[in-house]
C-alpha cells in the first residue's frame, strides 16, 4: 500500500506540495521535534488505484496516516529534503479528505439511534454553531529524553509523542512516561515542544430550526442536545 500511496501522491500533485513544505522546514533555522504535513486526499481516486488503501483511509484513517508517514519519511531521506530529520516518528501526517461517500453511514447524526460511532473513522456532520470559545494552545508534538545519562535514549529523537485525533492532552504530555530500555523516567525537552491552535465550538443539530418554526411531526415529546466540536 505504500507504493500505491506514493503513486497517488505523485499523480495528485501531493508529492510536489510535500517537497515544497519540506523546503520551508529545511530553510528554517528553528529545530523541530515534529514536522507536520497536511495531505489532501480524494478517497474515490485512491479506491480506484487500490481498494484496500481506499478502505483504510475511509475506515481507519489513523493507520492510513501511518502508511503515508512511512512514504513521506522515505521520500525525505531519499531526496535529502530535511537535513535535521532523524526518525520516522518525527513526521506527523494529517489526512484531509476532499469528500466522503454520500451514504447515510458516513453522516454523524446525534439525533438518530442507535449511536454506533465507536470507530475512529471520518464522518460528516452538519449543525448550527451557537457558541465559540477563544483560541488556545495545545501540544501537537513533544520530545522526551531518558533521565538516565548512560542510557542510549538520553539523547536523539527516540521518544516523540504526537497528538492524535480524539486523544486527551495528557496522552501527549505527562510526567509518568518511562524509558522502554532502562525503565528510568522520561523528561520532556521543552525546547522542542510544538504548539498548535485549538478552539471549542458548541454545536446543535440543524433540526432545531424545525422546533423554532413550531414544526410538529406528531411526536409527543422530543429533546435536542448540543455537542462540542474540537477544532485543532
Amino acid at each position: 500500500m505504500r507504493e500505491i500511496a506514493l503513486v497517488y501522491l505523485d499523480r495528485s500533485g501531493g508529492l510536489q506540495k510535500f517537497v515544497h513544505d519540506c523546503k520551508k522546514y529545511n530553510d528554517s533555522k528553528q529545530s523541530y521535534a515534529v514536522y507536520r504535513f497536511i495531505i489532501s486526499i480524494n478517497p474515490s481516486d485512491i479506491a480506484e488505484l487500490d481498494a484496500n488503501l481506499g478502505n483504510y483511509i475511509l475506515h481507519n484513517p489513523i493507520k492510513a496516516a501511518q502508511i503515508f508517514q512511512s512514504v513521506c519519511f522515505i521520500a525525505v531521506k531519499t531526496l535529502s529534503l530535511i537535513e535535521q530529520l532523524q526518525t520516522e516518528a518525527q513526521i506527523s501526517i494529517l489526512l484531509k479528505p476532499t469528500h466522503l461517500p454520500p451514504l447515510p453511514s458516513y453522516v454523524l447524526s446525534l439525533s438518530a439511534f442507535p449511536f454506533n460511532y465507536t470507530s475512529q473513522r471520518f464522518y460528516m456532520s452538519e449543525g448550527i454553531a451557537i457558541a465559540m470559545g477563544t483560541v488556545t494552545k495545545y501540544t501537537q508534538g513533544a520530545r522526551f529524553l531518558c533521565t538516565e545519562e548512560t542510557c542510549p535514549f538520553s539523547e536523539g529523537f527516540r521518544y516523540i509523542r504526537v497528538h492524535l485525533p480524539g486523544a486527551t492532552e495528557s496522552a501527549t504530555v505527562r510526567n509518568d512516561f518511562v524509558c522502554s530500555l532502562c525503565s528510568s523516567p522520561l523528561q520532556e525537552d521543552m525546547k522542542f515542544r510544538v504548539l498548535g491552535d485549538k478552539q471549542l465550538v458548541e454545536m446543535i443539530d440543524a433540526k432545531i430550526l424545525n422546533a423554532l418554526k413550531g414544526y410538529s411531526d406528531d411526536k409527543s415529546h422530543f429533546r435536542i442536545q448540543t455537542f462540542t466540536v474540537f477544532l485543532r
